[in-house]
């Protein structure tokens, strides 16, 4: 239980299913070629869980000063798996993680989209050893980061496949990934931001230079309370572009995303103790799973 918790095995699965759906929910219910057979498509998922497992080990090797503040109850390296012990994992998840996505590469002809893995295990690492601690950098990386975990799927099982016969339908799909993949951003980014708040103790002795620390608790709600205004506005002007004929999707997107994300904005304002940030950081994945999960109903959308 230890090892699944040192790898943020939750986060993994959501990370997974969101594969999954943009696999099977979304491509093959618009019926169009793809590269990826479905165990080609498993290995996907695994080399991107090990690589972002692999990142979840480093981070917090580099975090333990600072999470022994924080969430001391929490640590997990130095008291239940030792250091080395996380190394040899961080290094061997990585290594796997990068191998499988030479092979797939390959596979669909494209050998120069195993540079893909490599630049996102070497970011993780930069961002746990570097970055996270540079003013707004790090919560953008890694909220890029995410959103390439959205788009890697279409990268490797639409591009090399496109033909003249299919290339709208295939291109339209690639947008609306894009499109989800800037709201995993969004979201991701908003996120990062009510963590540092929620962390803001353990980050200043760390020396850190994280958002909150630079401007303030109170600065930093505004702008994690604008982010998701512009977010609202986002999805609102998403949804009246693309889905206002289909009421199926106008409903599930008012009460599963737009509620739950003025809530947020509502609820953003009255947080003080860290328990309150962790709650808005929870809601937040919470929307994230159930904008992910829209994907499943675009078989009613035409595109």
């Amino acid at each position: 239980m230890a090892f699944l918790n040192l790898i943020r095995y939750k986060n993994l699965i959501i990370i997974s299913l969101m594969q999954v759906f943009i696999k099977y929910g979304f491509f093959e219910a618009l019926h169009i070629p793809l590269a990826l057979t479905d165990l080609q498509f498993a290995l996907l998922v695994v080399a991107t869980v090990f690589i972002a497992a692999a990142g979840n080990i480093i981070n917090d090797c580099f975090d333990i000063p600072i999470d022994l503040i924080n969430k001391p109850s929490k640590v997990i390296i130095g008291k239940r798996i030792s250091e080395t012990t996380a190394n040899r994992l961080y290094f061997t998840l990585t290594i796997l993680g990068v191998g499988i996505g030479f092979y797939l590469a390959n596979v669909v002809g494209k050998p120069t989209f195993a540079s893909l893995f490599v630049i996102i295990a070497a970011l993780l690492y930069f961002y746990s050893s570097t970055l996270k601690g540079v003013f707004l950098i790090g919560n953008i990386l890694v909220s890029v980061l995410v959103a390439l975990s959205v788009l890697i799927v279409g990268i490797f099982d639409v591009l090399p496949v496109l033909n003249p016969n299919d290339k709208v339908l295939q291109l339209k799909a690639m947008q609306v990934v894009f499109h989800y993949a800037t709201f995993a951003f969004l979201l991701n980014l908003i996120r990062e931001i009510v963590k540092d708040i929620q962390d803001i103790n353990g980050d200043k002795n760390g020396g850190l230079q994280t958002i909150p620390i630079v401007i303030g608790r109170t600065r930093a709600t505004y702008i994690i309370f604008g982010l998701a205004a512009f977010t609202i506005c986002c999805v609102v002007l998403y949804m009246y572009t693309y889905l206002y004929s289909t009421q199926a999707m106008v409903i599930y997107f008012l009460f599963l995303v737009m509620a739950p994300l003025l809530y947020f904005c509502v609820k953003s304002f009255s947080a003080e103790r860290p328990k309150d940030y962790a709650f808005l950081s929870l809601l937040l994945k919470g929307i994230l799973c159930t904008g992910m999960i829209s994907m499943l109903l675009y078989k009613h959308v035409v595109l």
